[in-house]
C-alpha cells in the first residue's frame, strides 16, 4: 500500500481527498499545516506528497523546497488555487513533480499520481547511477551498461535492478519486491524470483546481492 502525506488546511477538502484516495487503496496521513507537514516528513517514509500550497507556515512551496535542500526526493505535488505562470514556475523550482490547479476532477489527481509512482527515480541530478568501477545504470535510456556497453536483462530483470538501485545498502522483503516485480494480473513466483537474482548476480557478481534469511535482499 503506498503512503501519502497529505497536507490541505481546508478540513472538508481534507476529509473528501483522504476518502477517495483510501478507497482506491492508498494510506493517507494527514496534516492541516506546514509545520505538522515538516515533523511529519522527517519521522516518516512516504511514497508521495500531496501538498496545498497556501497554509499556516511554512506554505507548500517553502517546505519542499527545505525538504529537497534536506536530501527528501520524494515526489510531489502541489494543489493549489494559485493559477499564475509565476506560480507554477515557483512550484516547480521548490521540487514539484506536478501541479494541479482547483477544482479539479478526483479521477484527474488519481491519473496524475498513478503516473508519477510509475516512475523509478526521482529528482536524481545524474542521468547516469554508477554501481561500481565496470557497471552503471543508465536512467535516460533505462538500461545496464558495462564499460558503455549494454547489457540486455529481462524486463523482471530490470525491474528488480531498479528497485535494488533505490535501496542500494537497505534490506528489502520479499513484500515489497513481489509488490514491485508482478503485476495485478500475475502470480508471485518465488521460483522465479530465486531465477532473476541468480541471473543478476551472474552479470554483477555473486556477492552484490545479499540474502537476509526469511526476510529478503540486500544490494551492497
Amino acid at each position: 500500500m503506498k503512503k501519502i502525506l497529505l497536507l490541505e488546511d481546508d478540513i472538508n477538502f481534507s476529509e473528501t481527498l483522504e476518502e477517495f484516495l483510501s478507497d482506491e487503496g492508498f494510506e493517507v496521513e494527514c496534516v492541516y499545516d506546514g509545520s505538522s507537514a515538516e515533523d511529519s516528513i522527517y519521522e516518516h517514509n512516504y511514497d508521495l506528497f500531496l501538498l496545498d500550497v497556501n497554509v499556516p507556515s511554512p506554505n507548500g512551496f517553502e517546505l519542499l523546497r527545505a525538504s529537497r535542500e534536506a536530501g527528501k526526493t520524494t515526489p510531489a505535488v502541489f494543489i493549489t488555487s494559485l493559477n499564475s505562470t509565476e506560480d507554477l514556475s515557483k512550484g516547480f523550482d521548490s521540487g514539484c513533480d506536478d501541479y494541479i490547479r482547483k477544482p479539479f476532477e478526483l479521477k484527474e489527481l488519481l491519473l496524475r499520481i498513478n503516473n508519477i509512482l510509475k516512475r523509478n527515480f526521482y529528482h536524481n541530478p545524474n542521468e547516469i547511477l554508477g554501481i561500481d568501477k565496470e557497471f552503471v545504470y543508465d536512467i535516460e535510456a533505462d538500461e545496464l551498461q558495462k564499460n558503455g556497453q549494454r547489457i540486455p536483462l529481462h524486463n523482471k530483470e530490470k525491474v528488480l535492478l531498479k528497485l535494488f538501485l533505490q535501496h542500494k545498502n537497505q534490506q528489502v522483503s520479499h513484500e515489497v519486491i513481489n509488490e514491485h516485480l508482478w503485476g495485478f494480473d500475475e502470480d508471485s513466483s518465488d521460483t522465479a524470483l530465486r531465477t532473476y537474482i541468480k541471473n543478476l548476480r551472474k552479470i554483477l557478481g555473486k556477492d552484490r546481492i545479499v540474502s537476509i534469511k526469511r526476510y529478503g535482499y540486500k544490494f551492497a
